[in-house]
């Protein structure tokens, strides 16, 4: 029986460097957003990464977490269930919390403030497209054109979320990978891959990141996230690829679009007509009852089937940053992915100093700082991971290696995306990991 999926987006940071301030170039915004969905037809996949990791089953015919997962961050996130140390005045968690996987971490520190199965292995939907853009996006200046020929669009599954790109048409790669974290097309994702020497070398690359940010949970079959056997990530590990892809300047400016203009019609190459193309994030948006969510600042959500809803998001207040993650909820509630990973963050603003770390967000392989003491690498010695790709030099590179910007304000439950406008972030990503 065919599944549907659904794809949206946002953005991500990375532990190897600061925040700092972020000049955000999107256009100003006023919006009241309306319903986007997006619905492509699935076949059925498994939910596993190898056979020792398959997740039993209760009494009921439930799925349960793995008794035995990974302790990369920490022994506790290997455990299952619900990870929370709690100090005097501390909030309790969340009641109407109901997905299979959940995190709160602080993006800077890379503190774990809560989890929930943080290390079960469960297909992520369209929240791969963090690690195809963090790994992708720097290899192409936003300025590259290229005209789209039929086999950059092969390989689609049925059914998949597009955002309209057309054969014969040229695009910028800005154009692109707008379609990526707007409209999570799948279409802009294969056309990208094809400029990457093809989806099979671009499932490699990805793979060899993924690797390299210490994602050991993550194996990756598709670069756009639709449903194929084997292809899992964990809440964790789409925490990590956040962090890193937030570092990352055009990253964080993709993820925190609200709506933009797409080529709709061409003559001799050149656009003549365009379209508006709208976030499908409701946490950055607003719509159906959702309002946008104070401090978001994007990331990326999806949906299959298979997966479930499946969201990460980054959220700022009061010169704190945290990342959540959230993993096929069952509640019945409506948009239950985003209420509860907006219940989450609630919780982790007002838990602030009052809860004591379950684990951590361990940087990348190759980096100085990263060993192979217990609860880093699952005991096994750490090896030098995959060369980085070099990024082409450009304008909107300058900084990726730094800094995470909030380029959204929130009045009244109305989003406001600030052309040119400057957030600043004080504190800084730690250099070492904490013991």
């Amino acid at each position: 029986m065919p599944a549907s999926n659904t794809s949206h987006s946002k953005k991500s940071a990375h532990p190897n460097g600061r925040f700092r301030s972020a000049l955000l170039t999107t256009s100003a915004v006023l919006l009241t957003a309306s319903a986007l969905s997006l619905t492509t037809a699935l076949p059925a996949s498994a939910a596993v990464d190898k056979p020792g990791d398959r997740a039993d089953k209760t009494s009921s015919g439930q799925a349960k977490p793995p008794a035995d997962m990974s302790k990369i961050g920490g022994s506790r996130l290997g455990l299952a269930g619900t990870q929370v140390d709690l100090k005097g005045g501390a909030p309790v968690l969340p009641k109407k919390l109901s997905g299979k996987s959940w995190i709160v971490a602080d993006a800077e520190s890379g503190d774990v403030l809560a989890s929930h199965n943080a290390h079960w292995r469960l297909p992520p939907a369209s929240t791969m497209k963090m690690l195809f853009a963090d790994t992708v996006l720097p290899k192409f200046p936003k300025t590259t054109t290229h005209k789209v020929i039929p086999s950059d669009l092969a390989g689609m599954g049925a059914g998949s979320s597009t955002v309209g790109i057309k054969e014969d048409y040229t695009y910028t790669v800005h154009d692109l990978w707008l379609g990526v974290f707007l409209r999570s097309g799948n279409d802009a994702v294969h056309v990208l891959s094809a400029m990457n020497q093809g989806v099979p070398q671009t499932v490699k690359d990805m793979q060899a990141h993924a690797d390299e940010l210490q994602a050991r949970d993550t194996h990756v079959v598709s670069p756009d996230g639709y449903d194929a056997p084997k292809q899992t990530s964990s809440a964790y590990d789409l925490t990590l690829i956040a962090r890193s892809g937030l570092q990352k300047k055009d990253f964080r400016e993709y993820a925190a679009t609200a709506t933009a203009k797409f080529p709709k019609k061409q003559k001799k190459g050149k656009t003549t007509e365009t379209f508006q193309i709208q976030n499908t994030n409701r946490l950055l948006t607003g719509d159906l009852g959702i309002s946008p969510y104070k401090g978001i600042a994007g990331v990326k959500n999806g949906n299959t089937t298979n997966a479930g809803a499946t969201f990460t998001g980054v959220a700022e207040r009061d010169n704190r940053v945290l990342l959540v993650t959230v993993m096929t909820p069952d509640s019945g509630e409506s948009f239950a992915v985003y209420k509860e990973a907006a219940r989450l963050l609630d919780w982790g603003f007002a838990a602030d100093g009052k809860v004591s770390p379950v684990g951590r967000l361990v940087p990348p392989q190759s980096s100085d700082t990263a060993t192979s003491s217990p609860g880093t690498t699952d005991g096994k010695k750490g090896k030098a991971g995959p060369a980085k790709p070099q990024a082409h030099a450009s304008v909107s590179d300058t900084d990726s290696s730094s800094g995470i910007g909030i380029a959204l304000a929130i009045t009244g439950g109305v989003l406001i995306v600030l052309a040119g406008a400057v957030f600043a972030v004080r504190k800084k990503w730690p250099l070492t990991p904490k013991n």
